[in-house]
């Protein structure tokens, strides 16, 4: 019988999920151990994530890979994606009037500057591909997910993306535990982890609760700085090189000065079962390493 070599990976957000089931691993509370965890990173996350981020790798646990398609922001200002082609897309809103929700722009920065990163990592870092080689006979990986038991639906899209793919295997620990975020945050807190375990989000990402919004603007204005320039360039870049007043701008609650309430935001809140807020996105667009990669 022809031996098999197995690459058991982790997909690491760096956020509440993936920073339990990293730990996880890190504890040996799983008979089977990782040999990476891989971190797409777009240059635009808080400065909290990468500080986080730094102090996961400090650990010596499990070697975390990390590599990026370009930085998101720089793309979305001079209009263009991480193949240097026009226009990238974030879902920000293309609201001509402050106040008023008048949609949002699709949503290609998952696809671009995670899924694909992710899976380049792991072709040429971990399996040692050349571009466009096939995935050679006697190799599997597998790829481990930090989606929570209130993500039933987000698990069920990323089991689809590996039927047919027989050398790719997909794991979700945490849902199989029945361990909820909620689960996932008291698990941290049994750490010894010198800081809060940060929400994994690009500064520009519109999928934020009011109070996520003021965090960012409170604890990391530099972060928000580049969420409006990003913001806008998306607009811009919808627009031919023009921004009406108000599109591409961020969601209001990040206007009132600390301490003051905020409107509502804009948008629908990322809730899981329960209500919920979801943590830790992570992409689930298109088939796991896709062939010529």
């Amino acid at each position: 019988m022809e031996s098999t070599e197995t690459y058991h990976i982790l997909n690491l957000g760096a956020g509440v999920q993936s920073t339990a089931l990293y730990l996880m691993f890190v504890n040996g509370e799983f008979d089977e151990q990782i040999d990476y965890a891989v971190f797409a990173d777009t240059h635009e996350e808080p400065e909290s994530v990468y500080k986080h981020l730094e102090w996961l790798r400090s650990l010596g646990g499990p070697p975390i890979l990390i590599d990026s398609a370009g930085r998101l922001g720089d793309d979305l200002i001079h209009g263009k994606n991480s193949t240097g082609q026009r226009f990238a897309s974030i879902p920000a809103f293309t609201s001509a009037t402050p106040g008023k929700t008048g949609g949002m722009l699709r949503r290609q920065c998952t696809a671009e500057y995670k899924i694909n990163v992710v899976e380049k990592i792991i072709r040429r870092q971990v399996v040692g591909l050349e571009y466009r080689q096939r995935m050679p006979k006697g190799v599997k990986v597998v790829q481990y997910f930090g989606l929570s038991y209130d993500e039933p639906r987000r698990v069920a899209k990323v089991k689809a993306r590996f039927v047919g793919h027989p050398w790719a295997e997909g794991r979700f620990p945490l849902f199989d535990l029945e361990m909820s975020r909620d689960d996932c945050l008291a698990y941290l807190k049994q750490q010894a982890i010198p800081h809060e375990v940060p929400r994994s989000a690009c500064v520009f990402c519109p999928y934020r609760s009011n109070a996520e919004w003021r965090h960012l603007r409170d604890t990391d204005p530099a972060g928000l700085g580049q969420g409006r320039r990003g913001g806008r360039g998306a607009a811009e870049a919808r627009n031919g090189g023009e921004s009406e007043p108000g599109a591409g701008d961020l969601p209001a609650p990040v206007v009132p000065a600390a301490g003051q309430g905020g409107p509502r935001r804009q948008g629908r809140d990322r809730r899981g079962r329960r209500g919920r807020v979801r943590g830790d996105v992570r992409g689930v667009i298109r088939s796991p390493l896709r062939r010529g990669s």
